[in-house]
């Protein structure tokens, strides 16, 4: 019997507001909050909201049998509590019909697990946490930014505890082989691994408004029909995509929200299910590994990393960003951490491109622009940073005389509560005197 395995991405990423040299040392704080909160107050209105109502709706109507998995970044769920909370609200009310899936990932949307182990590691246990204290669910599955992987991705996310990641069915890596299977990483054969189908995905996110299309208008019988005459043998189908295709990406005046509540009737004609990645994960065996050796994603055609890390300027700010990551885990302080995280988030690179020319949906003129930004305020917080620990120190040192004064403020502390306790005592035996 047949399965379809669906995902859906959120994220939203801090946005810059315009940050020149001059500013460097007199201004820190980096954000621009009227194109934040507009952003995300319009996909709102377009796609969250109306898309949660009409996958309950969904719910309801299928008996239950309808089912979807969702990773939220970390900075995507800070947005919704601080500009629309009542997104948060009705994700809370799928969660508890317990046929949505919370998936993990590292909690700025970040490329940490290509340059800063610890980092990714620090993020997804960051983001696990947020996941559990909104919806009171804690991730089992994993699926890394932008569903980069790699055969080093896959031994740090085994060795966080997960046994299911997601990730992207590139044919480079696959060759005749088909992503309608569950598969395992090479690394760690007990990781097991869903891939995207690249050709059902883009059917909705790259073709359903595409007049120009030989198969338009798709209609939700003739997709679950394409999805029904795939071989016998193959089982799942992970229809992996961004949230917005439903409502900002495609409008909700092109049929789309119509045709997703159309999909549950037709795939139950068909004898086709719908399951969350978790249960697929604990009902098949992997029919064969696969090796990565170089990260993959599921951007463009490449389905590389290049689109962040493809040029001088993108790499030149990579390095310069992970070269503070140990002295910035050393502090306390909530907006040097804050500003940390939200810095790392890939969009910034991403806004970089040079592949195509004018990168899409970047709030800058071209690349070079979004690379001064960036550098401009990487730079004011570089200062800060090595403000609060001197580069003059070596790490080593400067861990070991943290500890010395954190040990030092416990012991303090412990000081003044026996002082407390002593004090009390003697009153007390005054008192009774």
């Amino acid at each position: 019997m047949k399965t379809i395995c669906f995902y859906f991405q959120i994220h939203q990423p801090f946005r810059l507001k315009r940050y020149r040299f001059f500013d460097i040392g007199n201004d820190h704080y980096y954000y621009d909050d009227f194109q934040n909160e507009e952003i995300i107050r319009r996909i709102a209105e377009k796609t969250y909201l109306p898309g949660n109502r009409a996958i309950l709706d969904m719910i309801k109507t299928s008996g239950g049998k309808f089912k979807v998995a969702f990773s939220i970044s970390g900075t995507a769920l800070e947005q919704m509590e601080i500009y629309t909370p009542e997104v948060i609200d009705s994700f809370k009310e799928l969660a508890q019909t317990g046929n949505v899936e919370f998936l993990a990932e590292t909690y700025a949307h970040s490329l940490a697990s290509l340059g800063d182990e610890e980092e990714f590691k620090q993020q997804v246990k960051r983001h696990q946490n947020k996941i559990y204290t909104l919806f009171g669910v804690k991730p089992k599955v994993f699926r890394n930014t932008e569903l980069i992987y790699s055969d080093d991705i896959s031994e740090l996310v085994y060795q966080m505890g997960f046994r299911g990641m997601l990730t992207e069915g590139a044919k480079h890596v696959l060759g005749w082989k088909s992503p309608n299977y569950m598969y395992s990483s090479i690394m760690q054969p007990q990781l097991k691994m869903l891939l995207k189908n690249d050709r059902f995905s883009e059917d909705l996110s790259m073709r359903f408004s595409n007049y120009s299309w030989n198969e338009y208008p798709l209609t939700a019988d003739k997709y679950i029909s394409w999805i029904a005459s795939t071989p016998e043998s193959e089982q799942i189908i992970s229809l992996f995509m961004n949230y917005e295709v439903l409502g900002t990406l495609n409008a909700a005046e092109t049929g789309i929200f119509d045709f997703f509540k159309a999909l549950p009737r037709f795939a139950a004609e068909k004898g086709i299910s719908f399951s969350m990645p978790s249960e697929v994960f604990s009902l098949l065996k992997p029919v064969d590994s696969i090796s990565v050796p170089y990260p993959m994603s599921w951007v463009d055609e490449e389905k590389d990393c290049s689109s962040w890390l493809g040029n001088v300027l993108q790499q030149e700010a990579f390095r310069k960003i992970n070269e503070i990551g140990e002295r910035v885990r050393l502090s306390d302080n909530r907006r040097i951490l804050q500003d940390w995280t939200y810095l790392q988030s890939s969009d910034h690179f991403y806004y970089m491109n040079t592949k195509r020319g004018h990168v899409g949906f970047s709030p800058y003129e071209n690349a070079y622009d979004a690379f001064n930004n960036y550098m401009n305020v990487l730079s004011d917080f570089i200062v800060r940073v090595t403000a609060l620990f001197p580069t003059s120190i070596e790490n080593e040192e400067l861990n070991s005389l943290l500890t010395t004064i954190r040990n030092q403020g416990i012991e303090i502390e412990q000081l003044r509560k026996e002082l407390t306790n002593t004090k009390k005592k003697l009153e007390k035996k005054l008192t009774t005197e």
